[in-house]
């Protein structure tokens, strides 16, 4: 392997690595702003604020579909550069992320992904029936 092709494939890792960075910090984000919101429930208890938590969580999981988007693409590079798979040719350090799309690149499949579904469905999930819990059994008022 030349000198050329190993750096290239350095650089498409330092990338997976700082996308794979990303997701994991609005992970972390997603969690802390969620015990923010459930702290200012207790302190406050109003229901509306449980409803607030939905917003950010959509938001935080869309972001996270796109990082695990990018990431997968360029996997999908780094087997083309390191002659794995013979989908693309790549002149040295070319990095044209448009040729990858489909499925495990595209958008909608990766919103739908495991590692997206199995974190936020579940916090989705906890907060509505928290919410409900509180407005129906506990007569929490919603404003």
């Amino acid at each position: 392997m030349d000198e050329d092709k190993r750096k290239h494939l350095d650089y498409i890792q330092a990338i997976i690595t700082r996308m794979n960075t990303n997701s994991f910090q609005i992970k972390n984000m997603t969690v802390v702003i969620l015990a923010a919101i459930f702290a200012l429930f207790v302190a406050t208890p109003k229901v509306m604020l449980l409803f607030f938590i939905v917003l950010p969580l959509i938001t935080f999981c869309l972001l996270d579909s796109y990082y695990l988007q990018q990431e997968r693409k360029f996997r999908e590079m780094y087997k083309d550069v390191a002659g794995l798979t013979n989908n693309y040719e790549l002149k040295p350090y070319e990095m044209p992320l448009n040729k990858y799309k489909g499925n495990r690149c595209s958008y909608g499949e990766n919103v739908f992904s495991k590692t997206i579904m199995l974190f936020y469905l579940p916090l989705l999930i906890i907060v509505i029936t928290i919410a409900l819990i509180c407005m129906i059994f506990l007569q929490i008022p919603i404003m």
